[in-house]
């Protein structure tokens, strides 16, 4: 759980940046800082994934708070306008916690007051729950929608064209602002709404001025939503692109609620740090179609790629238990790499994950059926098509490294692990005489990647060999991913080059602040066993120390930190 506490809640500096998200297992979300201020063009209350998983819109921007009590008014959003922050809702947030849920606690006007905001999985709605926990008699909550309804990339900007008809009945509140994004419905239950369209101007985004971009945005509002409450009073709110008529929020919160403690419960670690984890992974695999995943690269703004979604499956979803979610993605990518004589990839390392995935998928799951029947051959046809060349330039050289405008480092690792690999299938499910054969080319590759890559002076290995006139050329700057070289399931170093390369990779790492932090945690368990382990435990307990700050919100490094937690931190390692 992240607990945050007033004194940092009340510091619009700090607030402002620390980020929170809901994602809703369709590539939508909902998601903010904790001051509640946007800060990037990406934030809203309900981005909509119209079409799975792509093309997200940014419908409700904001729902701002405003609670009356005897006499007096107290703001709970908070914006950042040209020159000021306005209101300063953040001034009354007494704490902020995630668990399951993003919590915030408001204290204004002696009402005490919970908000809980959830995503629904499966669907394009967002819940707000409020809680009244104290309050000196009745007073009135206000809420003022403010919407978007733009391509999640862009920013909005005052318009005649927006359709300003804003029909309210039983409790909910029916926008169609432009003819071409959906519909947006907003349940309140017992409320009463008061029509005043209007444009505001000028919100700024502070992280889109600090990168350079366009970083202003206005946004409209139909009127302000209104009802009495009291302590112990409750509301729930529903945001969707379906009409909620007959819903419940709370009802859809609670099976919420249960789906996210079902994810939890299939961890073979619990803790609180394996939790975190696990729900920020929760949110990268989505819905494609009826019976299909897609694994998202991150958030927000990113859509699927194939690199990002092999090397993250492992921890997405082996290490999660949700084998059928792996199977389904799987299935697309290996369908994917028939779809030509070749494999359909320019780049040369996005199929050799594959490979990596596929004996992870193997060794978890011992679906022999589905490795034998659906991944076999794939993983086939990538060898053949790299053996002989591909038209997108990929080529396995005389030597028996593999060239990709240049023999790089990591693309040379994963490509040994896929002849090791593919060798260990065979023998178990396919030829084993060409299992024998692929095993002897692997130990080839092997040798050669030794000398070729090692540079004893450096204490690690070049990045990219060049074939020049001269013989091969080497490229001595650094390359952090040659930790793969120790990470993946069949390393290529002897222990003592191994702890060299190691070493490099920390100091490297220390410098940059670019932490390989999934393959680190592996690399450092298999080098020095026992003493790698308690080594990378302390760097999980400074990585705690920053979930706060830093949401993880790419699916690799989530995915990638939660397989070695998991694999490497919670065995009892091997003896270095």
């Amino acid at each position: 759980m992240i607990e945050i506490d007033r004194e940092i809640t009340q510091d619009f500096d700090r607030a402002s940046g620390l980020e929170w998200l809901e994602t809703n297992g369709l590539g939508g979300w909902a998601g903010t800082t904790v001051a509640g201020a946007h800060s990037r063009r990406y934030h809203g209350l309900l981005v909509a994934a119209t079409q799975p998983p792509a093309e997200r819109t940014v419908l409700l921007s904001r729902l701002d708070e405003t609670l009356h009590v005897e006499g007096e008014s107290f703001e709970l959003s908070c914006n950042q306008f040209p020159g000021v922050v306005i209101p300063r809702g953040f001034e009354h947030l007494t704490s902020f916690r995630k668990d399951l849920f993003p919590v915030f606690e408001f204290e204004a006007g002696g009402v005490k007051l919970r908000k809980t905001v959830a995503a629904v999985d499966g669907e394009n709605t967002t819940l707000v729950l409020y809680e009244v926990l104290e309050a000196p008699g009745p007073f009135i909550l206000s809420l003022r929608p403010f919407l978007a309804a733009r391509d999640q990339h862009a920013l909005s900007a005052a318009n005649p064209k927006i359709n300003e008809e804003s029909p309210f009945e039983d409790g909910i509140l029916s926008l169609r602002p432009y003819p071409d994004v959906p519909e947006l419905f907003v349940q309140v239950p017992g409320a009463d709404f008061r029509q005043n369209p209007q444009w505001w101007y000028r919100f700024e985004y502070e992280a889109e001025r600090r990168r350079g971009a366009d970083f202003q945005e206005d946004l409209w509002t139909p009127g302000v939503l209104g009802l009495e409450m009291a302590a112990e009073d409750r509301l729930g709110i529903v945001v969707s692109t379906r009409n909620p008529a007959g819903r419940d929020a709370f009802a859809l919160f609670e099976k919420e609620r249960k789906r996210r403690e079902k994810v939890l419960k299939a961890l073979p670690v619990q803790d609180d740090f394996a939790r975190h984890l696990a729900l920020a992974a929760d949110g990268f695999v989505v819905r494609r179609g009826p019976n299909q995943r897609a694994v998202l690269a991150g958030y927000p703004g990113f859509g699927e790629q194939s690199r990002d979604t092999m090397i993250a499956l492992p921890g997405l979803c082996l290490v999660t238990g949700r084998h059928e979610d792996a199977k389904k993605i799987l299935r697309d990518f290996a369908k994917g790499v028939f779809k030509k004589e070749e494999p359909e990839h320019t780049s040369a390392d996005a199929p050799l994950w594959l490979f990596v995935a596929a004996w992870k998928y193997l060794q978890t799951t011992g679906d022999e059926a589905f490795v034998r029947e659906t991944l076999l051959p794939a993983l086939r046809k990538v060898v053949r098509a790299y053996s002989k060349g591909t038209l997108h330039g990929i080529q396995v050289s005389d030597d028996g490294l593999l060239s990709a405008g240049g023999k790089s480092v990591e693309v040379n690792a994963l490509w040994y692990n896929a002849l090791a690999i593919l060798s260990e299938i065979e023998a178990r499910l396919g030829d084993p005489k060409e299992a024998s054969r692929l095993g002897k080319s692997a130990k080839r590759v092997q040798k050669r990647f030794q000398e070729a890559f090692w540079n004893e002076e450096a204490g690690c290995l070049y990045g990219l060999i060049d074939g020049g006139p001269d013989g091969d050329e080497r490229d001595d700057s650094f390359r952090p991913r040659q930790i793969f070289a120790l990470s993946l399931p069949f390393p290529l170093l002897p222990k003592p080059k191994a702890a060299r390369v190691l070493a490099a990779v920390e100091a490297d790492s220390q410098r940059s602040g670019a932490w390989p932090f999934g393959p680190y945690f592996t690399a450092l368990v298999r080098v020095h066993g026992a003493a790698g382990r308690k080594k990378a435990l302390l760097a999980v307990e400074e990585l705690k120390s920053r979930l706060a700050e830093d949401p993880m919100a790419q699916a690799w490094s989530v995915a990638e930190v939660l397989r070695a937690y998991v694999e490497d931190l919670q065995k009892a390692p091997v003896k270095a």
